[in-house]
């Protein structure tokens, strides 16, 4: 059923803006999330059902030794529901790609980026929700943001020089302690009502992450002290306050656009498909998600984008400010030929240009057009992708959405650079969170595939020489 929701909504985007702001202000009650969730979710495992009567002898596809010894990469064994991301055009978020995604999702009053609440809505739904909607989540959220005593005092009692990762993990993982989910299935509760406490989680989870990264941000780089959450202000909002940067408009823009396109990138990435994996051994949504954003930590992962900027400074501070093409050239040769790579250049998936790159790109056009980084990224840009090609060093050759991102924190005052994966981290929890409600509504088993050792390998193609 979900499925079919593409066509509406890219009739949805073709519709007049006042037709659809008519339509959402004609609306005499205003449907909550769960609401509509719950109205969904017997018709979705019906569909469920039907395709796996008429398509589950289907084979996705062979795979090869050489797939499982590299990270199985490219094999398809997922089921993913809010993202899917093609190789050329990029992630579409339930059918939506970016710049639709963009147009069609609400925005606050005067606000040009989509509210990540929108995001969160057309993830789990499969539906773009209306400004009334959206406003009601944000008051949900803000209503469900304070975060457990104990909890604080976790956070509070670690030393400054714990990375803010681990300390975003170890607090999320400490919100387990309150989980509705693990009550009730202590308490015998039928699977078919999973999902009803497993979104009651993922809600409560969203809903604090910014008063925890908030806490861990002003412990290890300013005076400990935070200003509470406003009732009223949607969660970039209330993030960007907590966080030290409320009064900049332009800066909760920026978190807007940020935890939008972070939020989700199918289901076989570290962070997602860790979620997916812990959660299908029924633990509830903290340490699922604890267990992602241990995986994103990573310097393969949610840490490229801190290695980008460290790599761009290190650039600049060798050749200058203004390098020419010629310097900068040069540069990228001597990082290449030191057995290094260029980083936030190259995907797994995507052979073009990321659009979340090029929406990135736009945002520091529209407010950054002069700031030198600024323009050192897009003479990066330019230089780049032919060096790649020429040394053969990259099916794609394009940059990816870390290319970016640092830089922009650093324009607004946000250079603490060992705290930019924390934010990835309450981005990611929205794509998280949303597969984990489907995952306990259509009654997702166990996560187990068969692997086999070296030794079974060969045995098992020696026999058939």
């Amino acid at each position: 059923m979900l499925s079919s929701t593409r066509s509406a909504l890219r009739a949805q985007l073709r519709a007049p803006l006042a037709a659809r702001q008519f339509s959402a202000s004609s609306a005499t009650q205003v449907q909550s999330l769960k609401e509509r969730l719950a109205e969904l979710i017997p018709k979705e495992i019906e569909n469920v059902k039907s395709v796996r009567q008429q398509f589950g002898a289907k084979s996705f596809g062979e795979m090869t030794v050489d797939q499982a010894y590299g990270g199985m990469r490219g094999i398809k064994g997922l089921i993913w529901e809010g993202s899917v991301l093609d190789a050329d055009e990029g992630i579409r978020f339930r059918g939506l790609t970016i710049p639709e995604a963009q147009a069609a999702l609400p925005k606050a009053p005067g606000g040009s980026e989509p509210l990540p609440e929108g995001l969160f809505w057309l993830l789990v739904t499969g539906e773009v929700p209306t400004q009334e909607q959206v406003e009601g989540l944000s008051a949900e959220w803000a209503a469900r943001a304070e975060i457990p005593d104990f909890v604080k005092e976790l956070i509070d009692r670690c030393p400054n020089t714990l990375h803010p990762m681990s300390q975003f993990s170890l607090a999320v993982t400490a919100l387990n302690h309150d989980s509705a989910f693990a009550k009730a299935y202590s308490q015998g509760v039928h699977k078919r009502d999973y999902w009803q406490t497993t979104y009651e989680d993922s809600m409560d989870l969203i809903a604090k992450l910014p008063a925890i990264a908030g806490r861990i941000f002003r412990n290890v780089y300013g005076d400990g002290k935070l200003p509470a959450i406003d009732p009223k202000a949607d969660y970039s909002a209330n993030l960007s306050t907590l966080l030290g940067f409320g009064d900049n408009k332009e800066f909760i823009e920026l978190m807007r656009l940020y935890i939008t396109i972070h939020s989700d990138h199918e289901g076989g990435n570290v962070s997602a498909h860790t979620g997916h994996l812990v959660g299908s051994a029924l633990s509830d949504p903290f340490l699922s998600f604890a267990a992602s954003l241990n995986g994103l930590a990573g310097p393969l992962h949610g840490l490229a984008n801190q290695e980008v900027l460290r790599w761009l400074q290190k650039m600049r501070a060798n050749i200058g400010e203004n390098p020419s093409d010629e310097k900068l050239a040069e540069y990228v040769w001597s990082t290449l030929k030191a057995g290094q790579v260029v980083p936030g250049y190259g995907h797994a998936v995507l052979r073009k240009t990321d659009p979340r790159y090029t929406a990135q790109r736009e945002f520091a056009l529209r407010h950054l057009p002069e700031d030198p980084f600024f323009k050192l990224v897009g003479q990066v840009y330019k230089i780049v992708p032919n060096i790649l090609l020429e040394a053969g060093k990259a099916k794609n050759p394009w940059p990816n959405v870390d290319a970016h991102s640092g830089v922009l924190l650093t324009y607004y005052g946000l250079n603490q650079q060992d705290f930019y994966t924390v934010l990835f981290g309450v981005s990611r929890a929205f794509g998280v969170a949303s597969q984990l409600i489907w995952d306990r509504a259509l009654g997702m088993p166990l996560e187990r595939p068969k692997s086999y050792s070296t030794e079974a390998i060969k045995k098992m193609f020696s026999a058939k020489l």
